[in-house]
């Protein structure tokens, strides 16, 4: 997910290390905090792969600093992993969050449609986070009232997700069929 989002940033802009901590800590810092230790050898790996660059640029006020930037090669990349996210992008919310900051630089609206579609089926299957054997329980099954208020706020959040991905399915689906006609020239 890290190298995923770093790529993303990337795509929008030309990025120091600290730029990009700031930005990847906004998307996902809430949830896993970036240290040095981790974002450092994960651009490493990235320039190493060929995906990303690294060029010193002097300073006006502060000391020179490497800038970052996203080759050819790295946006290819990314554009293959949005096309075809993995399992865990589509079932795990916070690399879903990931993979739709970005779904955007897809150019192509019935490749979004299908990665909307993945997300869309999973959330139609059903599940809890606790089973009665292989039975999925729902809020109004369980006693707890800690593990009912995870059940029913997982419930009110699926809803608003499903709405929006239907609803954007849709619009997705609409463009596509507008960029199937033919212009008329005058």
């Amino acid at each position: 997910m890290l190298e995923f989002a770093i790529l993303g940033f990337l795509a929008d802009a030309r990025l120091h290390g600290y730029e990009l901590r700031n930005r990847l800590a906004a998307l996902t810092g809430h949830i896993r905090p970036i240290a040095d230790g981790t974002l450092y050898p994960a651009i490493k790996r990235l320039e190493k792969a060929g995906f990303v660059t690294k060029d010193l640029e002097p300073g006006i006020v502060f000391a020179p600093r490497h800038m970052l930037t996203l080759t050819d090669t790295g946006r290819a990349e990314l554009l293959r992993l949005l096309r075809d996210p993995k399992d865990v992008s589509i079932t795990d919310e916070n690399q879903w969050f990931c993979v739709l900051a970005f779904l955007r630089l897809l150019d192509d609206p019935a490749a979004q449609a299908a990665v909307l579609k993945r997300r869309l089926e999973f959330l139609t299957t059903p599940a809890s986070f606790f089973y009665d054997g292989d039975r999925p329980l729902s809020a109004e099954d369980v006693d707890d009232p800690f593990r009912r208020g995870m059940l029913e706020i997982a419930r009110v959040t699926s809803r608003t997700e499903l709405e929006w991905l239907r609803r954007t399915i849709e619009e997705l689906g609409e463009r596509e069929d507008k960029s199937d006609q033919p212009t008329v020239r005058d």
